[in-house]
């Protein structure tokens, strides 16, 4: 027995450790959109929309914000459908479970791969299809991964942060294919390397990998993934768990772990943590891929144009994107603080986990303000701290929103309320390329009023920790009441 629960927890470790792995290497690349810009622009991508134009003191120019809008609308698409498509990518991976929606993400994002890699100046338009696909394929990636957390009970919401933030520091991969760019190694040799990785995707699905869910809470010695002749035989409990691909995922709740009435989908998606979440999201997140997008031009502009300076600070806003897998963790032990402690007479552990994540909801709240603030000040070398914040609010954000997710509504409906959620902010993120339009059009290259328009819009996100506060002290207030007149009677 006692082997059989060291191999057990091996693999737990192995699939940790890999999962988080395949985040940081491959799962959020595209957000790493300002490094990729750079060489696509060094090897001539849309360079045929670039022309010379008079400047301000009669002297001839080269006028590339044709150029520049054709990667910001490939961004702008890509973010889009990096959401939008977490809906049906959620409910895929709750009907059908983490082989066939991992299968899925291996085919789009190796397909992906191999469009950058054939791609080419005079086939610029492969990257409006490219982009996307590795998008969604990263996405999914990250959604299977996430379940990991149901494997540690008692650090669940800081793998989930952990997850996240390897999700985000994985776009300094394109960092990574920069550099490479300029040793000499082509855009087309990297991405075909990308590629191949295809093949430990694909191990890792099938042996370190549950087939259908991993359920939360865990079953006792609960076994997943394809299994050798040993495992089988250990004990007569888990045989049907630990043969081929694994059952026990099928069964997720023992003797030991009763059935209770949960929510209903419809009852989750009305509810107003919900619709105070989405709005959280949704304003976070057009700020940041409004900054992410825009980042290339806004840099060219503070540097007068000196592509040298330019290419040091996109280096630094690479380098700080590694900080995130570092940052996502404080998030999730924010959150976790409370596991251990004894809890309040009468309070459950649901009850203690929504307390707990109000001061998660607060803080990156309150970080996005202040990276507004900093991205909207003018300066070029205030701009390193603009990274610094930029990351860390980022690393809160998309560790917060699965966090959240997990701890307030019914695990059934996880895959279905992060898609949905996450889709419903895409379309509110669709606003970024109007911001970028407008900025070179009427504004005539000046982003200030748009930025201090969302420094002010900012402030929103509040609502939500706001709202959740009060509800915890509600229920505070009840077992008060109860236990006043349990006393008095």
């Amino acid at each position: 027995m006692q082997v059989l629960e060291n191999k057990l927890s091996v693999r737990r470790c192995l699939t940790f450790v890999t999962g988080l792995v395949e985040c940081l290497c491959f799962a959020g690349v595209v957000f790493g959109w300002a490094s990729l810009v750079f060489v696509l622009k060094e090897d001539g991508y849309f360079s045929s929309l670039c022309f010379n134009t008079t400047g301000v003191n009669g002297t001839q120019i080269l006028d590339c914000s044709a150029q520049d809008e054709q990667f910001s609308l490939i961004f702008t698409i890509t973010s889009f459908i990096n959401n939008f498509f977490t809906l049906p990518n959620g409910f895929l991976f709750d009907h059908f479970g983490t082989t066939v929606a991992r299968l899925l993400a291996i085919f789009l994002y190796t397909t992906g791969s191999l469009m950058v890699a054939l791609s080419s100046p005079a086939l610029s338009f492969l990257l409006f299809l490219a982009l996307p696909l590795l998008a969604i394929g990263g996405i999914l990636f990250l959604i299977t991964n996430m379940q990991i957390g149901n494997l540690f009970d008692s650090r669940r919401s800081t793998i989930i942060n952990l997850y996240n933030g390897a999700f985000d520091s994985s776009s300094a991969l394109f960092l990574i294919i920069k550099l490479l760019h300029e040793s000499g190694v082509s855009l087309r040799t990297s991405f075909l390397f990308l590629s191949a990785c295809s093949v430990v995707h694909i191990l890792r699905t099938f042996f370190l990998l549950p087939r259908t869910f991993i359920p939360h809470p865990l079953p006792d010695r609960y076994a997943y993934g394809v299994s050798c002749g040993p495992l089988e035989t250990m004990s007569s409990e888990v045989t049907a768990n630990s043969c081929a691909l694994t059952g026990a995922e099928d069964t997720p709740f023992t003797k030991d772990v009763p059935l209770k009435q949960e929510k209903t989908f419809r009852e989750c998606l009305l509810s107003r943590f919900f619709v105070g979440h989405l709005l959280w999201l949704s304003v976070m997140q057009l700020r940041h891929f409004l900054f992410i997008g825009t980042l290339n031009p806004m840099l060219l502009r503070l540097t007068d144009g000196d592509s040298s300076l330019v290419s040091q600070y996109i280096n630094a806003f690479a380098f700080t994107q590694l900080c995130a897998v570092l940052c996502a963790p404080w998030n999730g032990l924010i959150m976790d603080r409370h596991r251990g402690k004894p809890q309040a007479a009468g309070e459950t552990v649901h009850e203690a986990d929504l307390r707990a994540s109000v001061l998660s909801l607060f803080l990156t709240a309150l970080q996005c303000v202040l990276f507004s603030l900093c991205a909207s000040i003018p300066s070029l070398p205030l701009q390193y701290l603009t990274f610094i914040l930029q990351v860390l609010n980022r690393s809160f954000l998309y560790g917060g929103i699965a966090a959240f997710i997990s701890v307030a509504f019914p695990s059934c409906h996880f895959g279905k309320l992060y898609g949905l959620g996450t889709s419903l902010a895409a379309l509110f993120c669709l606003l970024q390329y109007p911001c970028f339009a407008l900025v070179n059009g009427a504004l005539g290259g000046d982003p200030l009023y748009v930025n201090i328009s969302l420094t002010l819009l900012s402030l929103l996100p509040f609502v939500h920790p706001l709202s959740v506060y009060l509800h915890c002290r509600k229920l505070a207030s009840l077992r008060d009441k109860r236990k006043t007149t349990a006393f008095s009677s």
